[in-house]
């Protein structure tokens, strides 16, 4: 599993208060074993389910949701179409995307989805992804890195690919790999946020990437 810092250390979810998930699925089955799933320790979830994503949108826009599991191509409305219906909430709660292996879960990689996982996914790292999401994070399942980092730019990563960063640049795409948030690394360097960040707009300039998740992956990819 990959876990893509967040901006800051702020949580989305108070974790001493038990954790309200909506989940929307349409077999039946997988919504029983979802629902078991989170309701268990450590999560001990408050679960609500439902099998049509109408339904469930309404039930995030009344409030009272922390935390939203959704397929991906959940009926009437698709997990796309839901994330961009809830782009004009004032507070939306973050919602995590599952699918089939067979599904492109690796076309939301762009959505503002703050999880990706598939259904087979590990017991203990779908956990621990939920558990991220839940501090902010957010979070993309292991079956999921081989299409994610063929979607980054396709050149081949040498040492002229590496020379590109200035050791600082090096260190902090390091740090990022390491899913260190940016007051983290700004801590650890002694320098501000800004900084950081400044550093982190030149690394995706000169890597061609698109944003913190990219840069996470193309980390990965370059075994750092």
């Amino acid at each position: 599993m990959v876990v893509v810092p967040a901006a800051s250390e702020s949580s989305a979810s108070d974790l001493g208060l038990q954790v309200r998930t909506l989940v929307i699925d349409r077999q039946p089955l997988f919504l029983d074993a979802l629902g078991s799933l989170l309701s268990s320790p450590p999560l001990l979830a408050r679960v609500t389910t439902t099998s049509s994503s109408d339904v469930g949108l309404d039930l995030i826009r009344g409030g009272g949701i922390d935390l939203v599991f959704c397929e991906l191509h959940a009926k009437p409305i698709a997990g796309l179409e839901l994330l961009r219906g809830l782009d004009h909430e004032a507070a939306p709660p973050p919602v995590i995307l599952l699918g089939d292996r067979e599904d492109d879960l690796a076309s939301a990689l762009a959505s503002t989805a703050a999880g990706l996982f598939t259904k087979d996914s590990g017991l203990h790292e779908f956990v621990a992804g939920v558990q991220a999401v839940l501090h902010g994070h957010r979070a993309i399942g292991s079956g999921l890195m081989a299409l994610l980092l063929e979607r980054l730019p396709q050149q081949k990563i040498t040492q002229h690919q590496r020379n590109k960063l200035s050791p600082t640049e090096l260190e902090i795409l390091t740090m990022i790999g390491k899913a260190q948030s940016v007051p983290t690394i700004a801590a650890s360097r002694g320098i501000s946020n800004k900084t950081v960040r400044n550093h982190l707009a030149k690394i995706y300039q000169k890597l061609e990437l698109h944003g913190r998740t990219e840069a996470v992956l193309w980390a990965a990819r370059m075994g750092l």
